[in-house]
């Protein structure tokens, strides 16, 4: 049974204007979210439809506890397939740790199979130093993933360490910058790493530089991918839901009166708008379940996972767009909640896989890699 009942979910709506015009972080989401049993691990097929759903009534709130359910899901997918590497993932969730990610870097577009940030071996463990941009709950979490390159000094070959840092590290310096068009409460500040260590049992993967079929790379392309794509999803059901209202509300002077849902060219965006959010929940469907029951598509995964977060995002983009359309002027104005899903839907454009890579990833299946 999901956590999010409709007084929750209530709650969750009436105080998303609040951070958005603020512009500060989901404190009492999380807490009422933590104590309701939200951030638990589960399967990837439940966790999208709670994403979505948490996404139709606070679009920040759910992209931020996106993070979050990411590792509870790669934690679960490792153990699914006999690797126990990442039982303490689950096991300090359970007692209450918050996990987010520290991967994107400005001017890195390989993302995970390469990395500006430099990595060191030390006793006891791996110092990490650079910048990360992006790091969502940055006033909230507890433990840190994170990711950074080494190159031996004997010039073998260089490798990506995957690791995860605590709070109480040492090294670690978080710039409260985040004041940006949209997704304003999951408050992503750029974090600096000066030598903060990961300690050896906190390494969670020592992989070669370059793209990866590695089971822990797959499973965070696949929670992240999956649950991305959920929140933009829930995006576009709201946007919709608000244009039906908006349509049924409005009146046309031109038509004597009548409502906007008279009108056949309201009516056609209304239905495209709905036609194109429809194909998305078999997608979505089909993905969470062949990842929970271990269906093994190879390396066809990153093009369908990459392809599915691209769909999402351009679909809920499609969306919001024809709902603006229908509620009209007003709808412009910054304090209506279209407006606010206007500009958080713009977030999706910037999320691993961005549009560049995603085309590059589906060539790439079909065509083969550059030389």
């Amino acid at each position: 049974m999901s956590a999010l009942t409709p007084e929750l979910l209530a709650r969750v709506r009436e105080r998303a204007p609040g951070y958005d015009a603020a512009n500060t972080f989901f404190d009492e989401d999380l807490d009422e979210l933590r104590r309701a049993g939200y951030l638990a691990a589960r399967s990837l097929s439940s966790a999208s439809d709670d994403q979505r759903l948490l996404a139709a009534h606070a679009p920040a709130t759910a992209l931020g506890l996106t993070m979050h359910l990411v590792w509870m899901g790669v934690a679960r997918d490792l153990a699914a397939a006999g690797d126990d590497s990442l039982q303490w993932v689950l096991d300090d969730a359970e007692r209450g740790e918050l996990f987010a990610f520290a991967i994107s870097e400005a001017g890195n577009d390989r993302v995970m199979s390469d990395s500006l940030t430099r990595v060191e071996r030390v006793e006891g463990g791996w110092a990490f130093t650079g910048t990360k941009i992006f790091t969502t709950l940055s006033p909230a979490w507890t433990r840190l993933g994170v990711l950074g390159r080494h190159d031996p000094a004997d010039d073998s070959e260089p490798t990506i360490v995957h690791g995860f840092l605590t709070r109480e590290t040492s090294g670690i310096e978080i710039t409260p910058d985040w004041n940006t068009l949209g997704m304003r409460a999951t408050q992503s500040h750029t974090t600096h790493l000066d030598g903060a260590v990961v300690a050896d049992d906190r390494v969670a993967r020592i992989l070669p530089v370059g793209p990866s079929g590695d089971v822990y790379t797959l499973a965070i392309a696949a929670n992240f991918h999956t649950l991305i794509a959920s929140v933009y999803a829930g995006i576009a059901d709201r946007a919709l839901e608000l244009a039906v209202e908006s349509a049924q509300r409005r009146t046309s002077l031109r038509a004597g009166g009548a409502p906007r849902a008279h009108d056949p060219d309201i009516r056609w965006r209304i239905a495209d708008a709905a036609l194109a959010l429809d194909a998305l929940a078999p997608q979505l469907q089909a993905v969470a379940r062949d990842r929970d029951h271990g269906v093994d598509r190879g390396m066809r995964w990153f093009r369908d996972l990459a392809g599915l977060k691209h769909r999402s995002v351009e679909t809920a983009r499609h969306v919001v767009d024809q709902a603006m359309r229908i509620a009209g002027g007003g709808a412009y104005r910054a304090t209506t909640e279209l407006s606010r899903l206007q500009r958080d839907v713009l977030a999706g454009i910037y999320h691993p896989s961005d549009t560049e890579a995603v085309h590059g990833t589906v060539a790439a299946d079909l065509l083969g890699p550059l030389p």
